[in-house]
């Protein structure tokens, strides 16, 4: 599996930032590695306080299954993915707002955003994903 660095993680998030200010918007941002665990975060000043948690829950949902987490939106209620939810702890959030790195053919990390409408998150994620890709 490709390797994924701090530095990336970082960059992933200044490139959200930039996005974020570029839209007008304040946002958290988190970076998380292919087991869903956090490894860069940032919020904005003046960003809502929800969005700290919405950003993380993004990330993570999207790692977890290799895909943007707006694409398993439908599918959230369904008895197999409220299954690993819960075994998971409850930390995935299934909206716009995480994408996830792919290298190799596997996740290897997700960016997760949250603070503007859910295509304003998805816009910041993707240009995170963007800046290491």
């Amino acid at each position: 599996m490709a390797d994924f660095t701090l530095p990336e993680a970082n960059s992933m998030v200044q490139a959200a930032i930039a996005k974020a200010e570029e839209l007008g918007i304040k946002i958290s941002v988190a970076v998380c590695d292919a087991g869903g665990r956090l490894v860069a975060f940032n919020k904005m000043d003046g960003a809502i306080w929800a969005g700290v948690y919405g950003s993380q829950g993004k990330a993570v949902a999207s790692v977890s299954f290799a895909r943007p987490s707006g694409e398993m939106q439908e599918r959230a209620d369904s008895p197999i993915i409220r299954g690993i939810t819960l075994a998971e702890g409850g930390h995935m959030i299934f909206s716009l707002g995480g994408v996830p790195l792919i290298r190799d053919d596997a996740a290897v990390a997700a960016c997760g955003v949250g603070g503007g409408t859910g295509q304003q998150d998805e816009d910041c994620a993707r240009a995170a994903v963007a800046a290491v890709s």
